[in-house]
């Protein structure tokens, strides 16, 4: 009887815990993330009332409980109950919880789950031996359902040729970072009459750093010439011979500079060389010298800040000549998750600039600033006897 009693109480408890699983889930991180009891209990309400489908989002997304509060207004209008002290309160509470999820969202170091990413989130993905496709996120719940992916706007797979593969997805989440992660197509269907595949969740997310540009060690004899002129002519090819100098690696935003002498920081340069029998020039400046006294040579840093397309082409050509196409696809999908990055900044630079421009146009007697002139230097020039590499 005894026995009987104790296994009916082993089976309710795990039938509790089945059913309240999520709810457990959902205080269990309250909990973690510095909420009392009674905060945990208004935001679950909240959860509820605002029919969230995974309430956990509420500890991390301020445009989901910008949503849930919304919600939970346009109903107390509808039913006449706004003007009610309680109902005054209970939102006055959720605006305060509101500042306090906006401050740790500020405060975060990064996104801890896919289950906080948003609606309209594009997205950058690779299937292997496919290619790289870009989708956006059209809803988020049990699982990401995002639109079928395209290539160059035209859809090359169907929903089934997604289904039970790996993939990897790059995205830059605004106001944040750059992320990627690995996860699995769980299936393919249709949404709110768009076709889409559905990604499973994953709480391993890495922050994409910032493309570094590839470089390639080289060999390379180049001319190096002194840029005097504030707007150089970026067409001129020079006939003159410039200052010998050996390029030790490349990339398509700069190279390291081998020189006979003492270099100088901040100098402004013109680099021309061929590659693949086909002329390259580079206008930039030098970043940074490391000086060997004993061969008297110096290793330029060399940061190039004007190259023409189809040079820069060629630069990469050269580069990504020997690596795999997984890598190539890597660095592609992290250069357009930046894109997108720079296209938005540019547009609330438009915004801010406007909104400058307004203010200046409001006081027009008011000094906005002079214009920095650029530094001058003293041209030091590589000494002729120095040790250079032979060609």
């Amino acid at each position: 009887m005894v026995l009987f009693i104790t296994t009916i109480c082993i089976f309710l408890v795990i039938r509790l815990l089945v059913l309240f699983q999520v709810q457990i889930q959902f205080f269990m991180m309250g909990q973690d993330k510095g909420f009392k009891f009674n905060e945990i209990t208004l935001l679950w309400k909240l959860a509820k009332e605002a029919e969230i489908e995974e309430p956990m989002q509420l500890y991390v997304s301020v445009p989901t409980l910008n949503m849930a509060i919304s919600k939970i207004v346009m109903d107390s209008k509808a039913n006449g109950t706004e003007s009610l002290e309680s109902t005054q309160t209970f939102i006055n509470k959720l605006y305060n919880y509101r500042t306090k999820i906006d401050i740790d969202h500020e405060n975060k170091k990064g996104l801890e789950s896919t289950k906080y990413l948003e609606k309209g989130q594009r997205l950058r993905i690779i299937l292997k031996g496919k290619g790289i496709f870009v989708s956006e996120i059209l809803s988020v719940g049990h699982e990401l359902i995002i639109r079928l992916p395209l290539q160059k706007n035209i859809r090359t797979l169907d929903g089934d040729d997604w289904v039970t593969h790996d993939v990897s997805v790059y995205l830059w989440r605004k106001g944040d970072a750059g992320y990627v992660f690995d996860t699995r197509v769980t299936n393919a269907g249709v949404f709110q009459g768009q076709s889409v595949i559905y990604l499973a969740h994953t709480n391993t997310l890495e922050r994409a750093q910032k493309r570094k540009s590839v470089r390639a060690a080289c060999q390379i004899y180049a001319q190096l010439y002194f840029i005097d002129a504030d707007e150089p002519d970026f067409e001129a090819v020079e006939v003159e011979a410039g200052y010998k100098c050996l390029l030790e690696d490349i990339s398509e935003d700069g190279a390291m500079v081998r020189i006979g002498g003492r270099g100088k920081q901040n100098i402004k340069i013109k680099l021309q060389f061929e590659i693949d029998e086909k002329l390259i020039i580079m206008f930039g400046i030098i970043r940074a010298v490391e000086y060997n006294q004993n061969t008297n040579q110096s290793r330029l840093h060399f940061e190039c800040l004007h190259i023409e397309k189809e040079m820069k082409n060629s630069i990469l050509a050269f580069i990504y000549r020997d690596l795999s196409d997984e890598k190539k696809e890597e660095l592609t999908a992290l250069a357009e998750v930046e894109e997108e990055e720079q296209e938005s900044q540019k547009i609330h630079d438009t915004d801010y600039s406007s909104l400058q421009q307004n203010q200046a146009d409001a006081n027009p007697t008011e000094q906005v600033g002079q214009e920095g002139q650029a530094p001058s230097y003293d041209e030091e020039i590589p000494e002729e006897n120095s040790s250079i590499p032979e060609e």
